[in-house]
């Protein structure tokens, strides 16, 4: 039987408690279990870095959402694209990256894998031509955001896939922005799917967390093999609470899409505003992409503003209900200037964002509130 996403969301990994009945996975304190004999595992678990039960249901809850077939949680979204990466490159390989990634994904690469030996090409992953151009034979992976951070923009998971797999490498997707709800890149050809599960996985900006899912079982295997032993991995609460978050995702996404919406139709009609970047709309370059791979096109939001950067950062400071933070996809509104915040670490480099953006990760209040605020700010 093929479930629905939020059957799986809610149940998968999540069977009642055999022992009471409980039907929320319990947090498994626990440093170390009583074994049955000199290496007699008891339900496989030895010491809580390597297994934990409450962190193993998050991980089959997460491989059952993204379609995979091992699910592994991390201590931060960091800390699983470090590990993926020194699992599935060595000193002296190349990797491509959006040529505009997440500011953390290229301090990542630029200064502490580059220090490994690991070379990398920012590359604008919508121009196929491009990234086949910048294709090497070292290259062993190539690494997508779709949608990308800040500046939304799209790349074809299926041709890209096709593109890493000809030339022998792997096709790696931070599905965070997305979220599992919105889009399934294993689905897409994908080898592994990346998160951020502090964004909306989590959904209520009080866990940071990180999580791979990989499409097949022997990638898996040597996943969790460097998971062990470098040492990353959520903790028991960490993982309660994520999966806690993972439960409600699609109801929240949706009320996300729907208040995002709404957000961008007011951004178009504002003469401060010079533009919105949001694959929703028509006539943004990867819209068709989007639309054939995302169910609805998520809850972030880039505009750029008349007056440069000191106004976008002074309508960073004017909001009330979208406050100025940094992170995303939590159930409250939030705002935030990229080339001063997120992205400052990218200050200089080719993946330097526009001064005038401003990125806002529209949360579920009530939308006639958001509007006001923000109409407010803009002046």
């Amino acid at each position: 039987m093929n479930e629905g996403f939020e059957t799986l969301a809610i149940h998968a990994g999540q069977e009642p408690d055999p022992h009471t009945g409980a039907v929320v996975p319990p947090i498994y304190a626990v440093s170390t279990y009583k074994q049955d004999g000199v290496g007699g595992l008891r339900a496989g678990y030895e010491y809580s870095r390597s297994a934990n039960p409450t962190r193993s249901a998050l991980e089959e809850a997460l491989a059952a959402v993204e379609g995979g077939a091992r699910g592994l949680a991390f201590a931060s979204g960091l800390a699983a694209e470090d590990t993926l990466i020194r699992t599935v490159c060595e000193p002296g390989d190349h990797v491509l990256i959006p040529g505009d990634a997440y500011g953390g994904t290229y301090r990542l690469f630029s200064r502490v894998l580059s220090r490994w030996g690991l070379s990398f090409d920012p590359v604008p992953l919508g121009d196929l031509d491009a990234v086949r151009a910048a294709m090497r034979p070292e290259t062993k992976a190539i690494w997508v955001e779709t949608p990308t951070n800040p500046l939304l923009g799209i790349a074809d998971i299926v041709a890209l896939a096709q593109i890493a797999h000809e030339s022998g490498a792997l096709l790696l997707v931070d599905n965070t922005f997305a979220s599992p709800y919105l889009q399934q890149p294993l689905a897409l050809g994908a080898d592994v799917v990346v998160h951020s599960t502090t964004k909306y996985v989590g959904g209520h900006s009080d866990v940071v967390g990180g999580a791979l899912v990989a499409r097949s079982g022997e990638l898996g295997e040597r996943l969790t093999y460097h998971q062990n032993a470098i040492g990353a991995v959520a903790g028991p609460f960490d993982s309660w609470l994520t999966l806690r978050g993972l439960k409600t995702l699609g109801v929240r996404m949706d009320r996300h899409c729907d208040n995002a919406e709404r957000v961008v139709d007011m951004l178009l009609s504002h003469k401060k505003v010079t533009e919105v970047l949001y694959p929703g709309l028509p006539g943004h370059p990867g819209h068709e992409v989007a639309a054939k791979q995302m169910r609805r096109f998520g809850g972030m939001v880039s505009f750029r503003v008349a007056g440069g950067e000191e106004e976008a950062v002074a309508i960073c400071g004017r909001t009330r209900l979208f406050t100025l933070g940094e992170s995303l996809g939590g159930v409250e509104s939030l705002i935030e200037h990229p080339g001063r915040m997120t992205h400052a670490s990218a200050a200089g480099s080719p993946l330097e964002v526009p001064a005038d953006l401003v990125r806002l990760s529209v949360g579920i209040e009530t939308i006639d509130d958001l509007l006001a605020d923000l109409s407010e700010a803009l002046g």
